[in-house]
């Protein structure tokens, strides 16, 4: 099975956004940022795909919507992660 797609929708300046962006980076996925600083249609479709989702970062793994950097840390806490990008 090869690596699910993985996005994540970030703004500038996000401890958070560093926080989940490096945890990503330590596991050697690639990942897909949207910057949504400015708003803009990628801020749209991040409301369309976490419609209750109010802050950044928020990150999909492939059709499950993990949550933020907390929820992403969680699953590598449970040893959960490496199968989610697994696939």
């Amino acid at each position: 099975m090869s690596q699910p797609t993985i996005d994540m929708y970030t703004k500038f300046a996000c401890p958070f956004c560093v926080r989940a962006k490096h945890l990503l980076k330590s596991k050697g996925v690639e990942f897909n940022e949207y910057d949504i600083t400015m708003g803009g249609s990628k801020r749209d479709e991040m409301r369309d795909r976490a419609p209750n989702a109010m802050t950044v970062p928020q990150i999909f793994i492939g059709d499950l919507h993990v949550g933020g950097s907390d929820d992403l840390a969680a699953l590598e806490d449970a040893g959960k992660l490496d199968a989610l990008l697994a696939g």
